[in-house]
Parts: C-alpha cells; sequence; structure tokens
C-alpha cells in the first residue's frame, strides 16, 4: 500500500517548524538542502535566502514528513488558509496522548483528545505554526489502517 508523506510550505520559518517537530517525534533529518546548496550562475539565490530551507524531510515511522521555505520570488504561503489535515493513527492510547500533548502545544485545540462517537480515541488541532493535525487510535485497528 502506498504511503502519504506530507509537505508543508513556509514563510521562512521551516527550520523552526522541524526541530518542533523533531522534538515531538524524536528520530533524525534525513534530508536538509538550504537554496544556497543550489546556488549557480544560472541559478542565483538571494542572500537573504540563501539559508532558508530548500528541502527538509523528517522520517516518522514508515513515513516522511518533508516541508520547505517559499522564497519571496514565489509569493507568500497564506498560513491562515485552511490547510489540508495531517492525519496520524497511533499504536495505543498513551502514544496518541503524547502526540496530542507534544503537537497541540501552543496551538489551537478544535477537538481535545478523547473518546470519539465512532469509536476510536481522537483529536484535532491546529499547531502553533498553523498545521493542522488528527491523531487517532483505534483499538479496532490496533493502531494500523
Amino acid at each position: 500500500m502506498a504511503l502519504i508523506n506530507p509537505h508543508i510550505n513556509f514563510n521562512g520559518n521551516a527550520e523552526e517548524a522541524f526541530n518542533f517537530y523533531k522534538s515531538v517525534f524524536g528520530g533524525d533529518f534525513a534530508t536538509i538542502m538550504r537554496f544556497k546548496d543550489l546556488s549557480s550562475s544560472e541559478y542565483p539565490i538571494p542572500e537573504k535566502e540563501a539559508n532558508k530551507i530548500m528541502h527538509i524531510a523528517l522520517p516518522i515511522g514508515k513515513n516522511v514528513l518533508m516541508g520547505n521555505d517559499v522564497p519571496e520570488s514565489m509569493g507568500h504561503v497564506d498560513e491562515n488558509e485552511n490547510r489540508s489535515k495531517i492525519s496520524i493513527s497511533a499504536e495505543s492510547r498513551e502514544e496518541a496522548d503524547q502526540l496530542f500533548n507534544g503537537l497541540s502545544a501552543g496551538g489551537t485545540v478544535e477537538m481535545p483528545i478523547g473518546d470519539s462517537p465512532w469509536g476510536s480515541y481522537f483529536a484535532m488541532f491546529r499547531d502553533k505554526y498553523g498545521i493542522e493535525w488528527m491523531v487517532d487510535f483505534d483499538p479496532k485497528y490496533n493502531g494500523k489502517v
């Protein structure tokens, strides 16, 4: 079955956001590329964008969370728009609590973690960077969808 690996655009704080995600999920970055790494005479990078993130990847289990900063030349990401949510299927209630507590810190909770009407242990929130998340543990699937 194919894996879903979300990719998130940021307005200059991708590295900060990914360090936060790494603090919650653990692990190490698989890739960190900066715009300066691709700079050439054909494709010069403005100095103010040289250290911004061109591509960053954080493995989480069998999935990979990816992101980048959007160069000013490409426009501004509307961080207040309704972005797609990232759904995480936890393997236990304890893991769901840990993910919810870590990722929702400083954010806005839409639905607190708890038993849902459909039988799973569920939460929905926007983290402090504006990214929307759903955390779910369904004992029928033992954390596997």
